[in-house]
């Protein structure tokens, strides 16, 4: 074998030189920390969003200001001022992010709390503390009547959907009364008198 080149001898002290994989490497970086603050999950919104809707229906609209102070925090939810940039126009201060926050949370509040209009006849809006809301629109899924399945077949015969070949041999070799039971149990039986 001949003794390598000077070329050669270049390519590997590079190679060796490029190479990540002899460098140690910590999984994680010695400066990170975990975020100190708690994220709430959605059921925790939900509920929290509940409480203060059902708490601002049971107080009285008409007297309830004499028995309760308002809070005046300088927010408007006419639309005067934007609570992120209140104060001097021309000051170029940072935008108090905490007062947004509770300034949307107030008008969305007010605002899905608002009475439908007489002469407007507007539905209310579906959310997730509302379930007044009218049908989905999107095609139901089919379901197998034996396995509860995906059904992609339908047998004309028995009138019982079918996720696969060995659930139709079934379905065929099934008395007449208990296909009726399956598609009794789907809400499909209909009574001929």
């Amino acid at each position: 074998m001949a003794a390598p080149t000077e070329a050669q001898i270049a390519h590997l002290e590079l190679i060796e030189e490029l190479d990540t994989h002899a460098i140690q490497k910590s999984f994680r970086s010695s400066t990170w920390k975990p975020n100190q603050r708690r994220n709430k999950n959605l059921k925790a919104i939900v509920g929290d969003a509940s409480k203060r809707e059902a708490s601002a229906l049971a107080t009285p609209a008409d007297g309830s200001g004499a028995a309760t102070p308002a809070r005046d925090d300088g927010l408007s939810t006419s639309g005067t001022s934007t609570p992120a940039t209140t104060g001097n126009s021309g000051s170029n201060t940072a935008p108090n992010l905490a007062q947004a926050s509770s300034s949307l949370s107030k008008l969305v509040l007010e605002k899905s709390l608002k009475p439908p209009t007489v002469g407007g006849g507007t539905t209310p809006a579906a959310t997730y503390t509302n379930i007044e809301s009218a049908p989905s629109l999107a095609h139901s899924k089919r379901y197998c009547d034996v396995t509860g399945l995906p059904a992609p077949y339908f047998d004309p015969k028995s009138r019982m959907r079918y996720h696969n070949k060995e659930i139709f041999a079934l379905i065929r070799t099934l008395p007449q009364s208990t296909a009726e039971l399956y598609l009794e149990a789907r809400g499909a039986h209909t009574i001929l008198k």
